[in-house]
């Protein structure tokens, strides 16, 4: 056969011909024949099958007539490039392995200028992935100077795609090398769009010195790109180069950028280490925290316990007591809700960092505060993280500074200010647990079962059914039940009507034994009560429990209280009856 596969590529019919005695060759000679197909699909699926005409090819021709070929054609639709930028990725062991790989950069590299975005990316994604099999003497020969000419290109397509790969040799390169590469970054005049590529994909090269004469989008990502090359550089480097643009960060004009700063602030602690936290970062966190945008200030707060904790064990109290805590002081009667729901997400976490004593004189005054606040979300996270507390200054002193100020609200004239405790108070209970719970706040909770608003007996009756979730059924039939079967013989119907709500919630989680032995006799008693909505409201209890009682309690005790309710004067009194029969199936 004549080499020169251009031959073969310009006129098919003479590799037909040759493979006439070759019945092995004929399909191949399709698909080469396909490659110059005027039907975008038969090319399409050609390159496809681009491994299949190299295997037939073999791996020379595949470099000196494949390859060549290929990379002079590349004028085709969309879809057929980004197919052949994808093949090419996976050629290495088609061109004779790693030592040839060098082959495809040529294709590749012209894919990487073309004009459609998803056809460039994917070139891009192809040579990062055949970067990785080039060796560092390859890499500083070939392929370095590729991403040097894509980098100078004249068109934003070419730079765009240098955006991508100049971190993928970066590592790999000698000093010198490094340095060239830097010095591309600075000698090229970027678009905003490729400025913001440089940072997000060149977090290993990118100067930081250029990175503030850019747009604020860009200087945005320039934030995240910094914090990823303090954890690569020496300490003297990150402090010299580094560290100056990270700060100026924190001080910039928009407010966006000082915002990613605040959200990174953890990481970029770690990053620099201590001694550059003591020196540079907790000015740059009091500012935060002061920032004139609340959006600032609530990334900022909610970084308030991590920057603490990753102090200086030796000077963290000071540094603590004397720059962050007065900035704390201010938050927590900040007049943007978010930054005070923040703030009290983690504040309860200092009490383990400064201890017995420093919580006491300086941190209860401030939970006391938020307690109070008048925004929910504020007044759930302290009581959320009370535990923290707890296990610093003990129950006892927690009993004396912040449960009177949960009691105040708990007693409050506004009945929404008491629905917010209500719904905390099952959090609350398995914070300080049983014992605790019954000598400060269980007569707490039966009051609210007979307050004068509908809304809190409700909630009050949702509560209790949650405290014996958390507390047990023997806690319950001890403490709960008893208080709650009591009220049947109030003067007030609508608090003996409560009494069958409770039962209604209780029965269930108490089980059949105390709904039996307990809570049946006193709906039963019930039914003879002289207020109709308490009848029907027995009716409808006796339907509830039903399930949860045995069939002998049903057909000697339920049936005819119920037959009886169903022939009551009240027309309510006795649709619920009927109904509880039906449901029952006591007919």
């Amino acid at each position: 056969m004549m080499a020169g596969i251009y031959y073969i590529l310009i006129d098919p019919f003479f590799f037909i011909q040759r493979a006439e005695g070759d019945d092995s060759l004929y399909p191949i000679a399709v698909l080469i024949d396909e490659l110059r197909n005027e039907d975008v699909q038969l090319r399409l699926n050609s390159i496809k099958k681009l491994s299949t005409i190299a295997l037939a090819l073999g791996v020379e021709r595949t470099r000196t007539e494949l390859l060549p070929f290929l990379t002079d054609t590349i004028y085709d639709e969309d879809e057929v490039l980004l197919a052949l930028a994808e093949q090419l990725g996976s050629f290495t062991v088609l061109v004779g392995g790693p030592e040839f790989v060098n082959c495809l950069l040529p294709p590749l590299e012209s894919l990487a200028t073309v004009e459609e975005t998803v056809v460039r990316d994917k070139a891009v994604e192809s040579l990062r992935k055949i970067s990785q099999e080039h060796s560092p003497v390859d890499l500083e020969v070939h392929f370095v100077p590729l991403v040097k000419r894509l980098a100078s290109g004249d068109w934003f397509t070419s730079r765009t795609s240098a955006c991508g790969l100049f971190s993928v040799c970066y590592p790999r390169v000698s000093s010198t090398v490094k340095a060239e590469i830097r010095h591309s970054f600075r000698n090229n005049d970027f678009t905003p769009s490729l400025q913001r590529n440089i940072k997000l994909r060149c977090s290993y090269v990118i100067d930081p010195g250029i990175s503030f004469s850019l747009q604020d989008s860009v200087r945005l990502l320039a934030v995240e790109a910094g914090v990823s090359i303090a954890t690569l550089l020496p300490q003297e480097d990150l402090e010299a180069l580094v560290m100056p643009t990270l700060l100026q960060a924190a001080d910039d004009k928009s407010w966006r950028v000082r915002y990613m700063v605040a959200d990174k602030f953890s990481e970029l602690q770690k990053a620099v280490g201590p001694e550059i936290t003591k020196t540079d970062l907790v000015p740059a966190f009091q500012n935060l925290l002061k920032d004139c945008e609340a959006e600032v200030r609530t990334a900022a707060a909610n970084k308030v316990k991590v920057f603490c904790e990753n102090l200086l064990e030796d000077s963290r109290e000071t540094i603590i007591m004397t720059h962050i805590l007065p900035c704390v002081k201010e938050l927590v009667s900040d007049t943007n809700q978010h930054v005070k729901s923040a703030l009290a997400s983690v504040i309860m976490g200092l009490s383990t960092i400064l201890g017995k004593d420093n919580t006491v004189k300086h941190l209860l005054p401030l939970f006391l505060v938020q307690l109070k606040d008048e925004c929910p979300e504020v007044r759930l996270n302290i009581i959320s993280n009370l535990d923290c507390v707890n296990e610093v200054i003990g129950i006892r002193q927690l009993s004396q500074s912040l449960l009177p100020a949960i009691v105040e609200l708990a007693e409050d004239a506004k009945w929404r200010v008491r629905l917010a405790i209500i719904e905390y108070m099952p959090l609350l209970a398995g914070q300080l647990g049983v014992e605790f719970f019954d000598e400060k706040l269980n007569s707490l909770c039966m009051a609210w079962l007979i307050d004068h608003v509908f809304a809190i007996r409700e909630a009050a009756t949702c509560n209790l059914m949650k405290l014996v979730e958390k507390f047990g059924a023997e806690w319950a039939q001890n403490t709960i039940v008893p208080k709650v079967l009591g009220m049947a013989n109030d003067s007030n119907y609508l608090h003996r009507m409560t009494t069958l709500f409770c039962i209604n919630a209780l029965s269930e989680i108490c089980g059949q034994e105390i709904t039996t032995k307990h809570m049946l006799p006193v709906v039963l008693k019930m039914s003879t009560d002289q207020v109709a909505n308490v009848r029907f409201n027995v009716a409808r209890c006796l339907q509830k429990i039903g399930p949860d009682l045995d069939s002998s309690a049903l057909q000697a005790e339920v049936k005819p209280v119920l037959e009886k309710l169903a022939t009551d004067q009240d027309m309510d009194v006795k649709y619920f009856a009927l109904e509880a029969i039906s449901v029952l199936a006591l007919a």
